[in-house]
């Protein structure tokens, strides 16, 4: 019997294929024309209000992707966050909670395991502590979260740059290095929407911005953590007589992870690259007896159930100084520019 498909291997496999119009692209470019149709359909229907968009009286400001396969959003989602929190702004996070078992909407808690809510919500909410709602249809999400917390001033939407049925305030678009691939749209290429579209701002997480924009610095804490808190310097890791490291990872590019490790010095035994938004119900904690596991923020949500011990390093998103001017102006303007309640 053959092995069965690695998904992780396909996964990064499509996404290299959508940085070029190769065969395998071109294949599939009669389907991405209909997709393209498609979407631009719908676009006409909200534009021409034959779809009803819903405003929220409290500023939304919505982080997302124009191309698939992740490019650091959730990251640039956390750095907003905590810029709003120290500027004294009340704010809450609203997503749709990709890959959560549960349905409906639903409020992101300690008490909710990851799997529920989605591993980005439960990561978000678990580092801020802000409120963070997730369902289906984000104006549900943002609807519940004003009923409970109605002194929100600012909400951000974790992805949801075609979510149309939302009005938006401020959009802002996330790239990595992969810009936006071959130009395709889905899934001749990893465009969403048509490109170019307007964005009120636009990140580069990358080292290689594909166009202008205002460029991410992003690196590895010098320390990883446990599900208790208890912190480790990642020079210790590798120190006399610690266990072999395991690096683990279930985000878009988990090579990316491991390369940070090593830069920083951490020798890795053994590397797992799992897919994208893995649950662990599968995962076999003893199998790896022996190893220190080493994960994400964003896998630790759903690894620390299953091994405490297990360490999670977490990213540091440093945005520029001309990034925070551009974002406080328009921030200032939609705060003044929204009735007191």
């Amino acid at each position: 019997m053959s092995p069965a498909p690695d998904p992780v291997h396909w996964q990064q496999t499509l996404i290299q294929q959508w940085l070029r119009r190769g065969w395998a692209a071109r294949l599939l470019w009669p389907l991405s024309l209909l997709y393209r149709g498609v979407f631009g359909v719908r676009h006409a229907l909200y534009r021409w209000h034959w779809l009803a968009r819903t405003r929220l009286p409290t500023p939304v400001i919505v982080v997302g992707n124009v191309v698939a396969g992740g490019a650091g959003k959730t990251p640039v989602v956390l750095a907003l966050v905590e810029h709003l929190q120290q500027r004294g702004v009340a704010v809450g996070v609203i997503s749709r909670g990709y890959g959560r078992r549960s349905t409906g909407c639903l409020e992101v808690t300690p008490a909710h395991a990851a799997q529920e809510t989605g591993d980005e919500p439960a990561l978000i909410q678990r580092r801020t502590g802000v409120p963070v709602f997730v369902a289906g249809q984000r104006v549900q999400a943002a609807q519940a979260l004003l009923a409970a917390c109605p002194r929100t001033q600012v909400i951000v939407c974790d992805d949801g740059l075609q979510h149309l049925a939302l009005a938006r305030d401020l959009e802002i678009g996330v790239f990595d290095d992969r810009g936006v691939g071959n130009g395709w749209m889905l899934p001749a290429g990893p465009l969403r929407e048509p490109w170019p579209r307007p964005l009120d701002l636009v990140l580069h997480t990358g080292s290689h911005p594909a166009f202008d924009g205002f460029l991410a610095r992003r690196s590895l804490a010098p320390y990883a953590v446990d599900a208790q808190g208890n912190r480790l310097a990642l020079a210790d890791l590798c120190a006399a007589g610690a266990r072999q490291v395991l690096a683990l990872a279930a985000i878009a590019r988990p090579d990316a992870f491991f390369a940070m490790l090593r830069a920083q010095g951490v020798a890795l035994a053994q590397t797992l690259a799992l897919p994208d938004h893995f649950d662990f119900s599968s995962f076999k904690c003893n199998n790896y007896k022996g190893y220190r596991l080493v994960c994400t923020e964003k896998d630790a949500v759903k690894l620390w159930p299953l091994d405490p011990t297990a360490l999670a390093v977490p990213l540091n998103c440093e945005l520029p100084e001309a990034f925070w001017n551009a974002f406080d102006a328009r921030l200032a303007y939609l705060l003044s520019s929204r009735p007191a309640s």
